[in-house]
């Protein structure tokens, strides 16, 4: 276990305290700390372990309050939504899915400047398809991520619940998926023995702050606790944006460049091994954009040149050039002993 995890523990179980006064979270907030001591793919296990907990423990304190309609309605697509995420973290990048997590939390920017009667007036039940719906979103989520937390908050903040029902009815909702989840990965590999204790350390902050939170919540206001639910979302999604980009920019080694050369001004976006660029020039007023692609992406006549110059050179990357006002095109920048040769292949 990392011990600047053991360090944190009081922090934790603050952590779970606020989750709870936001009406979740504390998942989303522990991401991008998590991504510095763990793996990615880990990530999802050491969450679930503690989100599971803190779930389990919330039910027993708030049992009473839990809304039976949501609850059976948003079940029975989440349980195989969660199987379907869980199955597709083998082939996707978690932090891609982080990203997108993180723009859809600051859409309720808006929402932290309403009034109070603002709020209510937002407040309705939803339509059942749409309770279901939610469930099999926040299953997908949650088995991909590892925590679906504040991402579904508007959804209960919406619906006109209480918070002691918000607190009783997510928990309700999410212990099955984390419960599933835990299986899911177990089975799949995606876990170490640092993994297990890390979230197993989370659990029990988790479990501590739900038997004292029951102290805690009289004294927050229904106000301010949908404020700090809003609140709440659009701070994570800041610190998830910052964090996932950051090593999205490391990992796939994204960069950006502008040059300005003379009449013609030319901005690169770098992705992986492939890059991106757009060459605006201001003396004809023409944009062009130009794009790696590889070699099945050539006309057949291409292929042929292809075939005959790569015996000549050590590399050769292709480009694809778009013109709005001609039919695209090709370049070749063909490397030899670390010199450039550019060969241009005019549409007809």
């Amino acid at each position: 276990m990392p011990q600047e995890v053991i360090l944190f523990f009081p922090g934790l179980v603050l952590t779970f305290w606020i989750s709870a006064i936001c009406g979740g979270g504390a998942s989303l907030i522990l991401i991008p700390a998590l991504n510095l001591f763990l793996p990615a793919a880990l990530v999802p296990f050491t969450l679930t372990l503690g989100t599971f907990a803190s779930t389990a423990s919330r039910i027993a304190v708030f049992r009473k309050h839990v809304n039976t309609r949501i609850f059976l309605w948003f079940i029975p697509l989440s349980i195989p939504a969660v199987f379907m995420g869980a199955w597709l973290i083998r082939f996707l990048n978690p932090l891609y899915l982080q990203f997108v997590v993180a723009l859809f939390l600051l859409f309720n920017i808006p929402q932290m400047f309403q009034s109070g009667r603002e709020l209510q007036k937002d407040e309705k039940p939803y339509p059942k398809y749409m309770l279901a719906l939610t469930g099999f979103f926040a299953g997908f989520i949650s088995g991909v991520v590892g925590a679906v937390g504040l991402l579904f908050n508007r959804f209960y903040l919406r619906y006109g619940l209480s918070k002691e029902e918000i607190i009783a009815t997510r928990a309700a909702n999410e212990v099955y998926l984390h419960a599933i989840k835990l299986v899911v990965y177990a089975s799949l590999g995606l876990y170490s023995a640092s993994a297990m204790y890390t979230g197993l350390l989370i659990a029990l902050a988790a479990i501590i702050a739900s038997f004292t939170l029951k102290f805690i919540l009289p004294l927050v206001s229904d106000f301010i606790f949908r404020k700090v639910g809003y609140g709440a979302m659009v701070v994570s999604g800041f610190v998830m944006l910052f964090s996932t980009s950051s090593h999205i920019i490391e990992q796939d080694n994204v960069r950006y460049v502008s040059r300005d050369r003379g009449q013609k001004n030319e901005a690169i976006i770098s992705w992986r091994n492939r890059h991106f660029s757009f060459e605006y020039d201001a003396k004809d007023h023409e944009l062009e954009i130009e794009w790696s692609v590889g070699y099945g992406d050539l006309p057949q006549d291409l292929k042929r040149h292809f075939d005959e110059l790569i015996h000549q050179y050590d590399e050769i990357q292709i480009e694809k050039v778009f013109n709005p006002s001609e039919a695209p095109g090709y370049e070749f920048y063909c490397y030899k002993d670390g010199v450039l040769t550019k060969l241009d292949f005019k549409p007809g």
